[in-house]
């Protein structure tokens, strides 16, 4: 139902890019300081073959730097920096050395710190993986990644794009599937420390933005997220986008797209207050937490996630609030920290008299994952949400969002949304 709205011209005349500081005080939304006070007063900024080095030894860490990540790299550098990995590779060669490639252990939990104002981050030195040429296992990933390369760098000379899934049709045969790719992808992102974007390669998006925001893409096209029964893909190239104006007052993240589509039915974005709403149809692209990530850099208003309660849900949440373990490596321009949990909480279920035949029973995947949540660096920072994960481990259940239908078909709408917002009942 997504479709992209273009407009030849501004429909915003005099309109201004809304700076607000702390949300700002809003008639519609009371107490105004609830929401002043969600948005923060300060921002900071394996081959099977792989050998493990432990962090701290001068053969095996890595160096990570989050500040190229956060801004585009100018082509010279990106081909500079290719040359030199295959300088490497021909160095090793002359002196009848297997080449080997390392990467950064990005899936390991001991390259991984948590700071508040950033979220999950790679640590400066990061325990590696060699990707042996010699090793029969992990010299197929070794040929890929060169293969990769060399793709990357005739791009970027001849300054074209290419979706990741582009590249794994290039050659399904020898690549043998899209997951391929796109790990090899994020290691040479990360071997590199250069974005995606830099690299010419763009993600595929999936996420659905809508509501009162305006903006002008890369190539001077004017799109306006009007909300109504359609909404607006999120850009490709989140990065060039500019002019961006609006006069929302919070912006919502929502789960799934059948809820994000249920609030556009009925006009939530306009109804109660203007807002921004925005859905990455489950577990986010890369693009859409771009955008989040942009749209907070922009305008500074509280951003609220809507998710089922469940372990997945809150799982989606700690990605777009926090970030990702494999991606940590970007978190600098991908995460925001400031973002609150505003439904569907645990506690609501019983606090609103959900009856226990609507609810879901756990899993063991449920379980697991709970489990794993709970141990967490960031829980333990957040008492109210390890209370509200208590409560869920407590009962073994699970609930969508869809259960507040069983109140009544708009419930979550016309009274569940607003009172949380008004009363401050997010966490």
């Amino acid at each position: 139902r997504s479709q992209r709205a273009r407009h030849g011209g501004d429909d915003t005349p005099g309109g201004r890019v809304v700076r607000a500081e702390g949300g700002g005080p809003h008639p519609e939304i009371a107490p105004a300081r609830r929401l002043a006070q969600s948005a923060p007063t300060s921002t900071e900024d394996r081959g099977l073959c792989s050998t493990t080095v432990p962090a701290g030894k001068e053969t095996g860490s890595q160096e990570t730097s989050p500040s190229r990540h956060g801004s585009h790299v100018p082509s010279s550098e990106v081909l500079e920096a290719i040359e030199n990995v295959i300088l490497d590779v021909l160095t090793s060669l002359s002196q009848k050395k297997a080449p080997v490639l390392t990467l950064a252990n990005r899936s390991d939990w001991r390259n991984i710190e948590f700071k508040d104002s950033v979220g999950l981050q790679m640590i400066p030195c990061c325990t590696t993986k060699k990707i042996r040429s010699d090793c029969s296992k992990s010299a197929p990933k070794f040929a890929l990644m060169l293969k990769i390369l060399s793709m990357i760098y005739k791009m970027v000379q001849s300054n074209t794009y290419a979706t990741k899934r582009d590249i794994y049709y290039t050659d399904t045969l020898l690549f043998g599937s899209q997951s391929v790719v796109d790990n090899i992808i994020d290691d040479i992102s990360c071997m590199l420390k250069i974005p995606r974007r830099s690299l010419h390669i763009l993600s595929t998006t999936k996420g659905s933005v809508a509501g009162n925001l305006s903006y002008t893409e890369e190539d001077g096209t004017k799109v306006n997220c009007t909300c109504s029964a359609t909404a607006v893909t999120v850009p490709s190239n989140v990065e060039g986008i500019k002019n961006l104006i609006s006069h929302a007052k919070f912006m919502l993240i929502v789960e799934k797209d059948a809820t994000f589509q249920r609030l556009l039915d009925d006009d939530f974005c306009s109804k109660l207050t203007p807002c921004i709403m925005i859905t990455g149809k489950g577990v986010p692209d890369l693009n859409t937490r771009l955008l989040v990530r942009k749209l907070w850099d922009t305008f500074q208003i509280p951003i609220f996630t809507l998710m089922d309660a469940d372990p997945h849900g809150i799982e989606i949440m700690c990605i777009y609030k926090y970030g990702s373990v494999s991606m940590s490596f970007e978190a600098h321009h991908l995460t925001v920290p400031s973002i609150k949990w505003l439904g569907l909480l645990p506690s609501d279920l019983e606090r609103l008299n959900i009856c226990k035949d609507a609810l879901i029973p756990f899993t063991k995947q449920d379980q697991n994952k709970l489990a794993s949540i709970q141990k967490r660096p960031y829980v333990a920072r957040q008492p109210m949400w390890k209370r509200e994960l208590e409560i869920m481990a407590a009962s073994k259940m699970k609930a969508e969002i869809q259960v507040l239908t069983s109140l009544s078909s708009d419930y979550l709408s016309r009274v569940y949304l607003p009172n949380k917002l008004q009363f401050g009942g997010w966490i």
